[in-house]
């Protein structure tokens, strides 16, 4: 695996960014790359300034390695990496919105468009427990509930034969009131107030506008009552005297209290797969220096450091095995429950668990260039992101707010025209009802939290989604184009034929063959590099490497001319005996193995039978495919003979073989224009094109960083059942939203008429607001609950 992936630093603000989608300026001759336009222009107004000033902030900084600089912009230019040491509490943690995720700030604070609480946008491992924001706000729900249960008690007596106000004066009575409900409104509801105060003055009226409307309105309206009683007009009284709806006001900012502590609670509980996550890497390393070992923390860990793995410990960091052998459990990777063997030069990932033997390795990958920490990155970014359907809850959203308070406005005219006696006493509960019963919370919370449960809970089986736009196309996927090696199969040839010619013996064609295609990054050629070892073979040095153009390799060994490639290329090159090579290799390719000819001297010595088993997965992952009603295309650029057999052991709907990157680009691009809708699922540098060109891109976990940087989805453990799982978290997870969505309008669609007494001609039923502030706060209990359900989705 590429344990490491191309970035730069932004020299304005010091974050991480990526050169292929990020601006760029040129300085003295050397490229710099920018998260942001504003971060571009301060750079080109004074280079060797912010180049001086950014040396001075690194040089000033202690080494820490799990941190990364967060981005001085806002908006979707910026970004922050997942890390182990940022905390809610950290005054630098970049803090966004759950609902409006392009609204950035350093610090908490509330959301200029909907007033909600920011929160970090990196969930804290050190603080698992309740987090400040919701420890006060449960706080302030249970001072709430203390106060109004009695101020209920107090005022609605009566309906139940309990009349309060029978044993002390109508003054005294008003009084009581007005001591138990004003900390309810203004230090309780205070918070609320606040982001409906805010919403006014920029005019970006959201719910907590209705609410700081409704209470306000009751509250105040309740004071007059008690201050100036004289001045309330005649068709208020009830019962000859004026009413008194500081209960009212009260219930509502506690109902609404519980409301955001659920809300908060929940949230809480998304950050969990997270959480899980981030526990994988350990919190110390024992680095090897000149004076011997010493165990520091992994924040103070370089690039470069020779570190030692003891047996049961978790590897630290990304990196490569210098010295020593063991079985490493990689599970939390891959998802694989056997161990796997790593020796000198294998590469290691950090957060896996070293099992039997010590091991020296050097530190390749760190703090934010870890597999562990992309994989928390990904997850947090995409709890964070919008699904295109949330644009529909937008635009309903910016014109929702105002028509509330024009329909509540409506409705107390109506009542205070035509409406019985008392006419302005039934026309403000109207009014209040249709405020608070409106509320918005609901609408706006039902797409973000079903993302942010669906994304977590797909983090658990492995199944990594970028954004959520993704989970909403995946849902319309129907046709999987799939690459066969280290997709269909492990990825990790075996020659299991050699055949040879003339005087050639096997031992010394592979001795030959070994030695030139050591000098080889490909997959086949480390395969005949593995079997020469494994045969206990001595493996000289080659001279004169060259990589042909057309797939083979050339080298001289021990005064030998090899040439290793495909039989067209032998012919090409006018070696003798490659038609009797044909003729073998035939049986092997049939058998679904790739089939690699050897010449020595210009004269074909071998040809070498290699096969890439396919992963025991792969045949029940391509069955639960075809359940869901999924089309599976093979592209591979093996022969035709070897494709065929592996397409038809598989049951595969459609293959092409000998195809090119460029083809495979190609082909996913045809099927997009005659109106499918496809995933292609890779794990190569060669599948990035055709990744990217996907309505969806799958990269396998197990493969480049390339690839994954290219795909919707990651397959943490390089498994196709994930396929399959992200197949079925799409669709569980768009289900989930058009559930919400249906209950958020439905609920308002039904609420607002019955508020605004729509029932009182027929049943004389006039909807009290403390009805309406109950009703509203199960619309979004009712919508976090639907979410929460997804949790327990089964995937797979």
């Amino acid at each position: 695996m590429n344990t490491t992936s191309i970035s730069a630093i932004d020299p304005a603000c010091g974050m991480t960014v990526d050169p292929g989608n990020s601006r760029r300026s040129e300085h003295e001759g050397k490229s710099y790359f920018f998260c942001s336009a504003g971060c571009k222009t301060k750079f080109e107004v004074d280079p060797a300034g912010t180049l001086a000033s950014r040396a001075e902030k690194d040089a000033a900084k202690k080494p820490t390695a799990m941190k990364e600089s967060s981005c001085c912009c806002s908006g979707k230019d910026g970004g922050s990496s997942a890390t182990k040491s940022d905390s809610p509490a950290d005054p630098e943690a970049i803090y966004t919105c759950p609902m409006h995720p392009e609204i950035e700030q350093v610090g908490p604070g509330d959301c200029p468009i909907c007033g909600m609480d920011l929160e970090p946008k990196v969930v804290a491992l050190a603080d698992e427990g309740e987090d400040k924001q919701y420890s006060d706000m449960k706080r302030r729900f249970w001072v709430g509930v203390a106060l109004s249960v009695p101020l209920l008690i107090i005022a609605m007596g009566p309906m139940v034969g309990l009349r309060v106000a029978d044993w002390m004066s109508q003054t005294v009575f008003g009084w009581l009131q007005l001591a138990l409900a004003t900390p309810v409104v203004f230090w309780c509801g205070w918070p609320l107030l606040v982001r409906g105060a805010k919403s006014f003055r920029t005019m970006k009226l959201n719910m907590f506008s209705l609410i700081a409307v409704g209470t306000l309105a009751a509250y105040l309206f309740s004071l007059v009552v008690v201050l100036l009683p004289g001045v309330i007009p005649e068709a208020f009284f009830e019962n000859g005297v004026p009413p008194l709806y500081f209960e009212a006001a009260a219930v509502i900012i506690t109902l609404v209290l519980l409301g955001q502590v659920l809300e908060l609670r929940a949230r809480q509980q998304t950050g969990g797969a997270i959480r899980e996550l981030m526990k994988l890497a350990p919190d110390t390393a024992h680095r090897i220096t000149g004076d011997g070992e010493e165990e520091v923390s992994l924040d103070s860990v370089h690039k470069g450091d020779r570190l030692r793995v003891r047996p049961g410990e978790k590897v630290p960091v990304d990196g490569k095995v210098l010295s020593g052998s063991s079985s490493v459990d990689e599970s939390m990777l891959t998802g694989e429950p056997m161990p796997v063997k790593k020796v000198e030069g294998d590469e290691i990932t950090g957060g896996t668990l070293n099992q039997t033997g010590a091991l020296v390795m050097e530190a390749v990958g760190v703090g934010g260039d870890t597999v562990l920490n992309r994989i928390v990155q990904m997850v947090a970014d995409a709890q964070r992101s919008r699904a295109p359907i949330q644009k529909l809850v937008d635009v309903v959203a910016r014109y929702f707010v105002p028509a509330v308070i024009v329909c509540s406005i409506l409705a107390f005219i109506g009542w205070a025209v035509f409406g019985p006696e008392p006419q302005l006493a039934h026309a403000f509960v109207a009014a209040v009802a249709v405020l608070i019963i409106a509320c918005p919370c609901a609408l706006g919370l039902a797409t973000p939290m079903s993302v942010m449960v669906g994304v977590g809970r797909g983090a658990k089986e492995g199944v990594l989604i970028k954004n959520a736009e993704v989970l909403e196309v995946m849902e319309k996927v129907d046709t999987i184009v799939v690459d066969k090696t280290g997709t269909l199969t492990k990825g990790r040839p075996e020659v299991t034929g050699v055949e040879t010619f003339g005087d050639w013996n096997e031992n010394d064609v592979l001795t030959l063959a070994a030695a030139v295609e050591a000098q080889s990054e490909h997959p086949l050629a480390q395969a005949v590099v593995r079997r020469a070892k494994a045969d206990e073979l001595q493996v000289v040095e080659a001279s004169e490497f060259n990589s042909i153009t057309g797939g083979g390799v050339r080298a001289r060994v021990d005064d030998h001319d090899v040439l290793i490639g495909k039989a067209d290329l032998l012919d090409e090159q006018g070696i003798e005996g490659v038609d009797a090579g044909r003729e073998q290799a035939g049986s092997h390719q049939a058998e679904g193995a790739t089939v690699v000819f050897v010449a020595i001297n210009n004269k074909l010595a071998a040809i070498l039978a290699i096969t890439d088993p396919i992963k025991e997965s792969t045949p029940v992952a391509l069955k639960t495919l075809h359940e869901l009603g999924l089309k599976v295309v093979m592209l591979t650029g093996d022969a035709e003979p070897t494709a065929k057999a592996v397409a038809t052991k598989l049951g595969i709907d459609e293959f092409h073989a000998g195809v090119s990157p460029e083809e495979k680009h190609d082909f996913v691009r045809k099927l997009k224009k005659e109106g499918k809708t496809v995933a292609m699922c890779g794990d190569g540098i060669n599948d990035a094109p055709a990744l990217a060109e996907a309505n969806v891109g799958i990269a396998m976990g197990t493969g480049t960083g390339v690839a994954i940087e290219s795909a919707g989805v990651t397959l943490v453990g390089g498994d196709l059942r994930g396929v399959a799982a992200a197949a079925n978290l799409s669709r569980k997870t768009m289900s989930n939203i058009r559930q919400n969505l249906f209950f958020a309008f439905i609920y308002n669609a039904l609420g607002i008429p019955v508020a605004a007494g729509l029932l009182y001609p027929v049943f004389g039923v006039l909807l009290s607001p403390m009805i309406a502030a109950a009703a509203m706060s199960f619309s979004s209990v009712s919508v976090i609950a639907n979410a929460l359900r997804l949790r327990a989705a089964k995937l797979t």
